[in-house]
């Protein structure tokens, strides 16, 4: 879920307009859909962002409008738009990082439409790695989208990397991070821990935190408080610790609590966070984008076994 207040990298957005010169007529017409025909593909050589770059778009052409007709018909169901953006990502670093990019699709006032988010793992020094981001169905009532935009890239090390879905790294714990929730200048994003071993696994109390900048170097003058912190009011949060034994299979959750809140000073931003399940466990890199203002504070909750 992409949260309402933009936590974005100080990155400059490549913004791809898909009309104009150089297209090129690829694909045949979408009968199934109805909604467009003759997809264009246009090249771009265009400068990426932080090592992210679109080198060619599709769209198809709108299709002539219907002619009113008196017999009976069913609706059609959605299709997929059509709509799509070849990339590449290249790794100038001179270590295997794994890349996180925030696609828009929006009109061409630059309203957003959709946003999509791809992960691209273990991209090791200099190598380039290509990969497409599909619109997919739109939803209902959407403008037409005329333009794509690399809105974001975040980039850890590889091995730090929270493991893809049904991966489950050599330590038997996958540690990862969602989306979170922003309301009224309150946001939370949840840790979650699974152990995906076959012996079972003890937490006890909070996780370990560090917070790192956009160069992923250690942020200073945050204050991280066990609970909410007097930040709010989370009653699972403020509870004792306790140990929790996980079996293979289950689960724990954890979670970041802040304010975004901004008065005199200046705001910090963290876009990167790297969590130990506890001391001595093997560090796993996450992205949460902490804008946490001027407030100096974040509240952590203990780790609780998940209740599904």
């Amino acid at each position: 879920m992409r949260r309402s207040a933009a936590l974005v990298l100080p990155v400059l957005s490549t913004v791809l307009l898909l009309s104009g010169c150089g297209s090129e007529h690829a694909g045949t017409p979408n009968a199934r859909s109805g909604a467009a025909t003759s997809p264009h593909r246009t090249r771009v050589d265009a400068p990426g962002t932080d090592g992210v770059r679109i080198t060619a778009v599709t769209i198809p052409s709108p299709s002539p409008s219907p002619t009113r007709s008196h017999s009976v018909h069913a609706d059609r169901l959605p299709t997929d738009s059509g709509v799509f953006a070849e990339y590449e990502v290249t790794n100038d670093g001179t270590q295997a990082l794994t890349y996180t990019v925030l696609f828009d699709f929006t009109t061409g006032a630059g309203e957003v439409m959709s946003n999509k988010w791809e992960t691209v793992r273990d991209v090791g020094p200099g190598r380039t790695v290509r990969g497409t981001v599909r619109l997919g169905v739109p939803a209902p009532g959407a403008s037409p989208v005329t333009q794509v935009e690399v809105a974001q890239v975040t980039k850890v090390p590889a091995d730090e990397a929270p493991p893809a879905a049904g991966t489950c790294p050599p330590s038997g714990v996958r540690v990862t991070a969602d989306r979170g929730d922003a309301a009224m200048g309150l946001r939370v994003v949840g840790l979650h821990l699974e152990n995906c071993g076959t012996r079972d696994y003890t937490v006890s109390g909070y996780p370990q935190l560090e917070l790192l900048d956009q160069d992923r170097e250690p942020v200073e003058g945050v204050r991280i408080l066990r609970g909410s912190g007097a930040i709010t009011t989370l009653t699972e949060w403020d509870k004792p610790p306790r140990p929790v034994v996980l079996k293979p299979g289950e689960t724990a959750v954890s979670g970041l609590v802040w304010r975004n809140t901004t008065e005199s000073g200046t705001p910090v931003d963290v876009p990167y966070v790297r969590v130990r399940a506890k001391a001595g466990a093997d560090p796993v890199t996450v992205t949460p984008h902490l804008d946490l203002g001027t407030t100096g504070k974040l509240g952590v909750r203990p780790w609780q076994r998940e209740q599904r």
